[in-house]
């Protein structure tokens, strides 16, 4: 049997390891607020008091943290205690630059390193219906078929080096910010032109500019019920990493900047820790 350790247990990471137990893999946890980390107790997983000890017997470890930052401290710390021959599979929004001084650290430590982004929100890591954008190396891509299985109805093997499946995150999310963004702009121009924004969703339900993340997402929007799915403190950090890899690559960026400018304006006005759709209050400011 397989045994993996999923450090990060919070919107993501929860339901990773829930369905890592349910799927009848030798589950460890662990989270830096233990709290969120004890119910998973219940899902059959062992809930590990430090990182070190969450890894000494794991095959994969799967982290699940906010940043680079967060991922490269807890992972220094796990990492000596991880046995010979372990597989570090790394799932956060890191960005390009986090995903090379990740894979550098793993190299530190002789870890074979995977860069497996995943595409979701809160709902569809409980389902265990997870697209995983993975590169890594050829031989060990049936060693976590297990881990990826269990967390996703697919995996796209985008590449066999580190970033590569990172650039692919990084694009499918500058779609995803670029949705719920222009569907706040509409939603509060509608209000401050005195035009019921619901009328504004009606209008293009069912058509060509149609788009179910943009009706949900503006449903929570007129509702102000801002449940975090994919939280707008992310959704600030994920930003900023994009918008730096269209820099590096030469693309004008000012389009992503502008974006991140109101996720972070919503964020300072109180809603970091709601759904990202609370970037309506961003385009609210004055």
């Amino acid at each position: 049997m397989t045994a993996v350790t999923v450090l990060g247990t919070g919107i993501m990471g929860a339901g990773m390891a829930a369905n890592l137990a349910s799927a009848g893999l030798d589950t460890t946890v662990w989270n830096r607020t233990p709290e969120k980390a004890r119910p998973l107790a219940d899902a059959g997983a062992r809930v590990a008091e430090d990182p070190a000890d969450a890894v000494s017997g794991a095959d994969v470890i799967v982290t699940m943290l906010f940043d680079a930052d967060s991922v490269a401290e807890v992972m220094g710390r796990a990492l000596p205690a991880a046995k010979e021959g372990v597989l570090w599979v790394q799932t956060a929004t890191v960005g390009l630059e986090g995903t090379d001084r990740l894979a550098a650290l793993a190299g530190e430590h002789g870890v074979t390193f995977v860069d497996a982004p995943v595409l979701g929100t809160r709902q569809p890591a409980e389902a265990g219906q997870l697209v995983v954008l993975a590169s890594g190396p050829q031989e060990v891509r049936e060693a976590v078929a297990p881990v990826f299985d269990a967390i996703g109805s697919r995996t796209v093997w985008v590449g066999d080096r580190p970033g590569q499946g990172h650039r692919l995150k990084l694009v499918a999310n500058s779609w995803v910010l670029s949705i719920v963004t222009a569907t706040a702009q509409a939603v509060a121009l509608a209000q401050a032109l005195g035009v019921d924004p619901q009328q504004w969703l009606d209008s293009i339900a069912g058509g060509p500019l149609d788009c179910g993340y943009a009706q949900a997402k503006g449903k929570a929007m007129l509702a102000a019920d801002f449940p975090p799915a994919f939280a707008l403190d992310g959704a600030v950090k994920d930003s900023g990493l994009i918008a730096d890899a269209l820099a590096s690559a030469g693309v004008a960026d000012s389009v992503m900047r502008a974006f991140h400018e109101r996720f972070a304006a919503a964020a300072a006005q109180g809603h970091a820790e709601e759904d990202m759709a609370a970037v309506v209050h961003g385009f609210r400011e004055n």
